[in-house]
């Protein structure tokens, strides 16, 4: 499997613009420049959208490995925070809020820590990893 993603960028990186289109066209040119990257300009951002690649990707997994485990999720949320320092991603932050009937908490914590483990954006991701789980 594949997927594609296609990036414009017109004019010098600072006061130049852009836009980001994906091949399911939830994304279709939205735009992103300097102001949305490094202020609170409109727009969206890499680390933004690293953010959420992160945090659907680890829920995701989180899930399937539940499933193996023999509990069904009844909600997972989960908030990604990216920090970019000096030009650099040097840590993305999970903060996992979870309602799974049944499950203990040392079964849901070998979950978590599972899922932060090895789902795909986590391995690609060549940074520090920090996980928040609490269990409702």
């Amino acid at each position: 499997m594949k997927r594609r993603a296609t990036a414009v960028w017109n004019g010098s990186g600072k006061e130049g613009n852009g836009h980001l289109s994906t091949q399911s066209t939830v994304l279709n040119k939205t735009q992103y420049s300097f102001n949305s990257r490094f202020a609170e300009g409109v727009g969206t951002n890499p680390e933004e959208l690293v953010a959420a690649a992160h945090a659907g990707c680890f829920t995701m997994k989180l899930s399937f490995v539940l499933g193996e485990a023999g509990f069904t999720p009844e909600e997972l949320t989960t908030e990604c925070v990216i920090t970019f320092e000096n030009g650099s991603i040097t840590e993305s932050h999970l903060v996992l809020k979870a309602k799974v009937p049944g499950i203990s908490k040392e079964k849901f914590d070998a979950a978590a820590a599972d899922a932060k483990a090895n789902c795909p954006i986590s391995q690609l991701l060549k940074t520090n990893i920090t996980l928040e789980a609490s269990l409702a």
